[in-house]
């Protein structure tokens, strides 16, 4: 029918599950909880499939997905290789909220890391997800479920109503709040150095406590395609016009000042509290109508590392 949403949202119970599973299956789109937000999840073995997630989100070819995967078993049938150092981290922090970037097997769709040669590869732990993996019988590639660019989805209404003008039908899987909020930290293997190429839900200082050494990214990626999702200079951008600043009272009643209306975003003592809420705000305030949110820098030390680079990039 002609104006009806593509997308469907279903309680996450378990005959929802297996009717997305079997979706999955099929070749179709599934959007579904994890502990860092909602994915919205395909087949990762699919190339059809794979390329309906670019469709819906409006995605460039050239960002790569993450696949999920329900264990370490799945995660080698993904990539070529799996050495010590993946099968510590493996051990230490799945389920959870890290990627690990590996070279990909070739027989894999190149879509799934944009034709580079690693993929990204991790087990979610949310139980919604671990169970449609389960039942799906396959990786599932997601990337956040939402328009490119946009801010991420933490709650079933942010999937449908980012989701409302896909050109491609979605099926989602509402399993409740992500608890995390912010995407997965994604880790490189590949270098001779374990390299963080995405900040996120796993903090760098838990990272450096299993592994020692680890480097970040010295600079922005220039050239396409990106080495992992997230690294677009403008990215999580919420519709409102996101102001950071040092001050954020005193710059909110100096735009008041001139007629706007604003919303503010004070800073808080905890960073992992922040970064959970952080995308659920700015969809809130997003909705309410505002012409600019400004919201308080955070401190620059590693706690607060991936909210700021979240507020960096939807400023970009």
């Amino acid at each position: 029918m002609a104006g009806m949403s593509p997308v469907r949202v279903l309680p996450a119970d378990p005959a929802a599950i297996d009717e997305a599973a079997a979706l999955l299956r099929a070749g179709g789109l599934v959007a579904f909880p994890t502990e860092t937000v909602y994915g919205l999840g395909a087949n990762a073995l699919d190339a059809t499939a794979l390329a309906r997630i670019y469709a819906a989100k409006g995605r460039p070819a050239s960002n790569p997905l993450i696949a999920h995967v329900s264990d370490t078993a799945m995660a080698r049938t993904v990539v070529a290789t799996w050495p010590d150092v993946a099968q510590r981290l493996a051990e230490a922090c799945w389920p959870g909220p890290l990627t690990l970037v590996l070279p990909r097997r070739p027989e894999l769709p190149p879509a799934l890391s944009a034709g580079l040669p690693a993929v990204g590869v991790r087990v979610p732990a949310h139980p919604v997800a671990q169970a449609l993996i389960r039942a799906a019988g396959v990786p599932v590639a997601a990337p956040s479920a939402n328009p490119y660019m946009g801010v991420s989805p933490t709650l079933a209404w942010h999937v449908e109503a980012g989701l409302r003008a896909s050109p491609e039908p979605v099926l989602v899987l509402d399993g409740g709040p992500a608890a995390v909020g912010l995407e997965s930290t994604v880790l490189d293997l590949t270098q001779a150095v374990p390299t963080v190429l995405r900040l996120g839900g796993l903090p760098l200082d838990r990272l450096r406590a299993l592994l020692g050494e680890v480097a970040t990214l010295s600079a922005e990626p220039g050239d396409q395609p990106l080495p992992s999702p997230g690294l677009a200079r403008r990215h999580y951008a919420p519709r409102t016009p996101l102001l950071v600043v040092a001050d954020a009272e005193t710059e909110a009643a100096r735009l008041r000042g001139e007629g706007k209306q604003v919303a503010t975003i004070p800073l808080g003592a905890d960073p992992v509290a922040y970064g959970a809420a952080l995308y659920a705000t700015l969809h809130e305030l997003d909705a309410r109508g505002y012409d600019v949110i400004v919201a308080a820098a955070p401190p620059a030390d590693d706690a607060w590392a991936a909210v700021r680079d979240r507020l960096k990039r939807a400023t970009g």
